[in-house]
């Protein structure tokens, strides 16, 4: 008995809303070739985690190989306050013969070699990556008769980005409207967030992969709401490249331009601003659009919806497994599980990051075979926030102010 017999006894009770724990969906992967790189900073097919801001891990890095000039355009988008991003880094072997590469960078999901070393970041680093890049090697083609295949990399990025609840930025051809047509028609997950336009940097001017500038983008924006994921990378300003690979015809009022068939086809895009023009979308510089992911369920469009998603399902896993194996299944148990889930949903939506959602037991799906094993159900519903990806405005006269115009005369004739 371990009350006193003469004294006081102080229980602590754990029946109130737990506080809920978020996870960050910020952190990079980046996974490619650095042939000049120290072997011991960074091992051939081992995650290792760097800040992007980090002179020597940079150095280490090396100045060739794919990976060279990522770190830079990811620290080019940072926004106010923000020093560095945190990154994951996966170096493969590089070689002559780009077929060897993509094999290399498609790794095995057994041995967790290639991308899917990034599986390993978690257990050993103690941070998921869950904004996953490829540079350089995600627009490949092999031609089959008439057919061109998918791109080896990108096709096998959706069962690691579900492994991960991450999404990946792949870049395509970067060179015709066709060619950007007929690599997306090879694409089909919500996973997946697919981009047409490379970029320039440096002087003279050199061709690089702007996935690390579209990754940054997300970062600044994630920090901007508080690391939650729920908004758009679209209408933002890309820093750090001297323009885009590709001039892209673009308008705001016209649908048929090359960039919003490119929209339409769910790619993302890199468009030169214009002085003077109403119809750009900038006055100058350079302005990254795009909202959608490469899912064919158009209920689950758009990339700050999907992402939004897994956050809140990360959310509720990392909160509510306090309560497994410590509490017993009673009324109070339930109430306090449909608790916590109401108060963390209802945050999000003080936010704006969620325009509503229900949390509700059901007595149909608790049987009391269930509860005696162990087991009870809880449903959520949410609707996040969709992004605002077309403003209609309707135009027309206004004869009430030829009234009031006769009204205001008459009355200043009749005055006079």
């Amino acid at each position: 008995m371990s009350n006193p017999t003469f004294g006081i006894s102080i229980q602590r009770q754990d029946g109130e809303p737990r506080p809920a724990s978020t996870a960050d969906m910020a952190v990079i992967g980046l996974v490619g070739t650095a042939p000049d790189a120290d072997a011991a900073a960074y091992p051939i097919n081992d995650p290792v985690l760097i800040f992007s801001d980090n002179a020597d891990a940079i150095a280490d890095l090396g100045e060739t190989g794919s990976l060279a000039g990522q770190l830079g355009l990811i620290n080019a988008q940072l926004g106010e306050f923000q020093v560095a991003a945190r990154v994951v880094i996966v170096r493969v072997e590089g070689s002559e013969t780009e077929a060897t590469v993509l094999a290399n960078l498609v790794g095995d999901s057994s041995l967790k070699t290639g991308i899917h070393a990034l599986r390993a970041a978690g257990p050993k680093l103690g941070v998921v990556p869950r904004l996953i890049g490829v540079p350089g090697y995600t627009h490949q083609q092999e031609e089959d008769g008439q057919e061109l295949l998918a791109n080896p990399v990108v096709a096998a990025l959706p069962s690691l980005c579900s492994a991960l609840l991450a999404h990946a930025v792949v870049t395509g051809p970067h060179s015709t409207l066709q060619a950007y047509v007929d690599w997306r028609e090879t694409i089909s997950s919500d996973r997946i967030i697919p981009v047409e336009t490379w970029a320039k940097v440096g002087s003279p001017s050199a061709d690089i992969d702007s996935v690390g500038a579209v990754l940054g983008v997300a970062v600044r924006r994630d920090h901007e709401k508080g690391g939650r994921p729920f908004h758009s990378w679209a209408n933002q300003p890309l820093q750090g490249i001297v323009g885009p690979n590709r001039d892209i015809d673009f308008s705001l009022t016209d649908g048929a331009s090359e960039a919003q068939s490119i929209l339409e086809q769910n790619g993302g895009v890199i468009i030169r601003g214009q002085a003077g023009v109403e119809g750009a979308i900038a006055s100058g510089g350079f302005v990254f659009i795009g909202t959608d992911n490469a899912g064919e369920d158009e209920l689950w469009r758009f990339y700050n919806v999907t992402r939004g998603r897994d956050y809140i399902h990360l959310l509720m896993l990392r909160t509510l497994r306090f309560y497994l194996g410590r509490f017993n299944i009673t009324g109070q148990t339930i109430e306090a599980v449909t608790n916590t889930m109401n108060s963390a949903l209802r945050n999000l939506q003080a936010e704006g990051d969620i325009l509503g959602f229900r949390v509700f037991f059901e007595r149909d799906q608790n049987s009391p075979e269930n509860i005696r094993a162990g087991r009870f159900v809880v449903n959520f519903a949410a609707e996040e926030a969709p992004v605002l990806r077309q403003l209609g405005v309707r135009s027309s006269r206004y004869r009430p102010a030829l009234d009031a115009l006769l009204d205001d005369l008459v009355a200043q004739i009749n005055a006079s």
